[in-house]
């Protein structure tokens, strides 16, 4: 173990595996890569090794297992297959740990089942991670395999944060709680935030928004996560691509009651004809946008209704932290959509927040800060890297184990 460096980060969903394979010694992608369409037939794996040279093949995955045989097979034909030595342990991406799960885990047969009791709160994406670990546990059972948790950063939120305040005994019987996910990126987010300030992540204070087709937002004080958007389940919290987040829970019954829908359609509903789909039949910000500057009605009222919660939630959070040193943007809209940083944050100068106009136009795959020199509050763009964050926790877990 002592001279292998790699870690094979796989992200199993319902119908995808997403890898990257990553030399921890300076955090290289030796190779990564995308199968999709997972038992429809018409499966395609793209695969990009270090070379940066991408190969793509259409072929027929009828199950996770084929899927990352596949994978397995372009990483070998790159000469770093799963038989390496060098390959030192699997991370795995899984979605919900539940009040147990607050640390990287050694998968265990127990810790499987344990994350397989999970389901009825994730019953989305629990099952396809476990999927994806019984397969890589078979393609190889003598390698330490890691569960990285999107719940985990957040364990660390206060009691009276993470209730619900319904009946004490029935939430706790049910393990109703806020439990909040993308959690791997803010980690990384809030601590990449503090290096760009040339500060130790202990001393500061970040509000983090992970903004792609889910969104969530995180407090963040010194390097403690003490709030985030998300709940029970990634429907809470702010607008997002195709789910509505905040909603009066009346809305439920009412629909239930009065308007006839059932339990199944009202879910459906809410998590994937909402947000901003549901406003104005488009989820991608970017034709959102154009849509809006030509004047379409709809597309300006999502394009609106998504940053007036977006804005509630930077209020509120900089309530709970009190201080706040740095807001964060993040993920495919955070990073991009430069209309949305500076709406986002227009007319809160009495807070100390403001973005400079040129700095934010600009386009960069860099860290970068794009608030004003004077400004109090640090306003700053920085990429999220998932793999990386599960990757570095995968590899310190079976280095101390």
């Amino acid at each position: 173990m002592s001279g292998a460096t790699r870690v094979l980060v796989l992200n199993a969903g319902s119908s995808s595996v997403k890898y990257q394979l990553i030399d921890m010694l300076d955090g290289s992608r030796l190779a990564s890569g995308l199968a999709e369409r997972i038992g429809e037939g018409n499966g395609r794996l793209v695969h990009t090794p270090l070379s940066g040279v991408r190969r793509e093949s259409l072929q027929a995955f009828p199950d996770h297992d084929a899927a990352l045989k596949a994978v397995a097979e372009e990483l070998a034909a790159d000469g770093v297959g799963l038989d390496s030595p060098e390959l030192a342990a699997i991370g795995h991406r899984v979605v919900h740990g539940g009040k147990r799960f607050t640390a990287p885990t050694l998968i265990t047969d127990e810790v499987l089942a344990e994350i397989r009791r999970l389901i009825p709160v994730a019953p989305l994406h629990n099952p396809a991670n476990i999927t994806g670990i019984e397969v890589a546990r078979s393609l190889r059972p003598d390698l330490p395999q890691v569960a990285v948790f999107d719940t985990a950063f957040h364990a660390t939120m206060p009691e009276y944060a993470a209730r619900y305040a319904i009946d004490k005994a029935v939430a706790d019987e049910h393990r109703v709680r806020r439990y909040g996910f993308h959690g791997t990126s803010h980690q990384y987010v809030s601590r990449a935030a503090a290096h760009l300030l040339g500060k130790d992540p202990a001393e500061v204070n970040v509000i983090v928004l992970h903004l792609g087709n889910g969104g969530s937002a995180s407090a963040v004080a010194g390097g403690v996560c003490v709030d985030t958007s998300m709940g029970l389940t990634p429907l809470e919290g702010l607008v997002m691509g195709t789910r509505s987040g905040d909603v009066d829970p009346g809305v439920v019954f009412h629909l239930h009651r009065v308007g006839g829908l059932t339990i199944d359609e009202i879910d459906e509903l809410l998590n994937r004809r909402s947000g901003l789909l549901g406003l104005c039949g488009d989820n991608d910000m970017r034709e959102i946008m154009r849509r809006a500057s030509e004047g379409d009605a709809d597309a300006k009222l999502a394009f609106d209704t998504y940053i007036h919660r977006l804005r509630k939630y930077i209020g509120g959070y900089y309530a709970v932290l009190g201080r706040v040193d740095a807001i964060a943007f993040t993920a495919g809209v955070g990073e991009n959509a430069a209309p949305v940083r500076e709406a986002a944050t227009a007319g809160l100068e009495e807070l100390g927040i403001a973005v400079d106009p040129e700095l934010n136009s600009v386009r960069s795959g860099e860290a970068r800060v794009i608030s004003p020199q004077y400004s109090r509050v640090a306003v700053a763009v920085v990429p999220t890297d998932e793999e990386l964050e599960i990757a570095q926790q995968t590899f310190a877990l079976v280095h101390t184990a």
